[in-house]
């Protein structure tokens, strides 16, 4: 799988993704601070992360910053993109499962090596829902993107 991934800072964590991402067989392309030279705030790299979801040059992104937050909310500014701030493995589960979210936001404050473990795991064993009640309201975010109630 082609995952993007954005930090607006070259923290332990961010790099222990990318390193733990690879190791997991992924193909990975950094953004922000883990690639020199690129914009490092956290709207710039995470937008740049989830256009490459949007237009399908990665299958997901992970973006990151000091709470998730900012990294979260610019990512979700990008049409088709469905990016969930993940604290805890059930959390990133959930997010897969019921919201078939394609872009994971993480916090570098709050996320520790083994919690990261914990959270991929979770996020790659999960599948999006096929229950009709999560794949409408999916679709109903996804009409959000194009203003449509």
């Amino acid at each position: 799988m082609r995952i993007s991934v954005s930090s607006d800072m070259d923290k332990p964590v961010a790099r222990f993704l990318v390193t733990e991402l690879s190791g997991r067989g992924h193909d990975v392309v950094t953004h922000g601070a883990l690639s020199p030279g690129d914009d490092p705030q956290w709207a710039a790299c995470s937008e740049a992360a989830a256009r490459e979801v949007a237009d399908g040059t990665a299958d997901q992104a992970v973006v990151c910053c000091w709470t998730g937050t900012g990294a979260s909310i610019a990512a979700n500014k990008v049409p088709g993109v469905r990016a969930a701030l993940c604290t805890d493995a059930y959390t990133a589960d959930g997010a897969r499962r019921w919201n078939d979210a394609n872009v994971l936001a993480l916090s570098l404050r709050l996320t520790s090596e083994p919690l990261l473990k914990e959270i991929l795991d979770a996020w790659f064993a999960a599948e999006a829902s096929e229950d009709t009640e999560d794949r409408e309201n999916v679709a109903r975010v996804g009409r959000l993107d194009l203003r449509q109630p």
